[in-house]
């Protein structure tokens, strides 16, 4: 597995968690409060979005490297 197609993989997943992360700190806020919740809740849906940016940018740069 190259990089490429590794970093492909493992952006995707963290992406996931993140948002799912984010969901569910939010959730956790809205049910029990605490700020300190909300605030990892707010930085974890902030790395949910930044992440495919970056998986854009990396694709870019590795556009003429396959994916074996």
């Amino acid at each position: 597995m190259s990089l490429k197609a590794f970093h492909v993989i493992f952006l995707t997943v963290a992406t996931l968690f993140c948002f799912g992360f984010g969901a569910w700190g939010v959730a956790f806020h809205a049910s029990a409060g605490g700020t300190p919740v909300l605030l990892v809740a707010l930085v974890s849906l902030l790395a949910g979005v930044a992440l495919p940016i970056y998986g854009v940018w990396f694709l870019r740069k590795l556009k003429h490297v396959s994916y074996l």
